[in-house]
């Protein structure tokens, strides 16, 4: 679990962001505006991991926010989609710079990179009987390994990280085989049942109708 700053005027995306990042595990704290972001950067600095930070914020844009966030990890999400201001985001000394509208499993992605590079993301997780090493490529149940295919690992591990949030079978093909894969989605399903039977998951593992599935967690 990491502790992730949400520094967002808008009400309603600042509180999206934070319920989907809270239902993937993660602890959040919600900020406003530029001041009160920085004044919980100060506040609880030490234990803060990611800081999402919007650039049009009411009293101080996030390109003045970042420089008072003590070296902080940020990814700016913003609606300004302009190259000059992706190219300052970036050379500001942001992680990533994410252009809104945005999709939510995109964010995740986003996040779990950026908490990788810094060593913070999940590396064990833990549901009924599995332990999955999501490091080392190992899933462990009642404590005997249980062998799967990198496709397998690679599936479990995209839903593992987008738990509690329905897939479509597009964005798991993209996750799990890659964005240049162009075969019939429903191979999916073939490896979703796999790797129900293997490690136990037939009601942990959801369908959803004509979309694809969600791990419930």
């Amino acid at each position: 679990m990491a502790e992730i700053l949400i520094v967002e005027d808008e009400s309603g995306i600042n509180e999206l962001i934070r319920r989907t990042l809270t239902m993937t595990g993660h602890h959040c704290l919600q900020a406003y505006t530029g001041r009160e972001g920085v004044q919980l950067a100060q506040d609880n600095g030490c234990r803060i991991d990611l800081v999402l930070l919007d650039i049009n914020l009411p009293d101080m844009d996030g390109f003045q926010v970042i420089k008072e966030m003590r070296d902080l990890p940020v990814i700016y999400v913003t609606a300004r989609d302009q190259v000059p201001d992706r190219v300052r985001g970036l050379n500001s000394g942001a992680e990533d710079y994410i252009v809104k509208p945005f999709a939510m499993e995109e964010l995740i992605a986003r996040v779990q990179v950026v908490l990788r590079r810094f060593h913070k993301e999940e590396k064990l997780f833990y549901l009924k009987d599995l332990q999955v090493n999501l490091e080392e490529h190992v899933v462990y149940r009642r404590g005997k390994e249980v062998v799967l295919t990198n496709r397998e690992f690679r599936l479990l591990q995209a839903l593992i990280v987008n738990k509690n949030i329905a897939l479509s079978r597009s964005q798991l093909l993209d996750l799990a085989w890659g964005m240049d894969y162009f075969g019939d989605d429903r191979t999916v399903d073939v490896h979703i049942q796999r790797i129900r039977r293997k490690l136990g998951l037939e009601q942990q593992i959801k369908t959803i109708f004509k979309y694809g599935y969600r791990l419930e967690v």
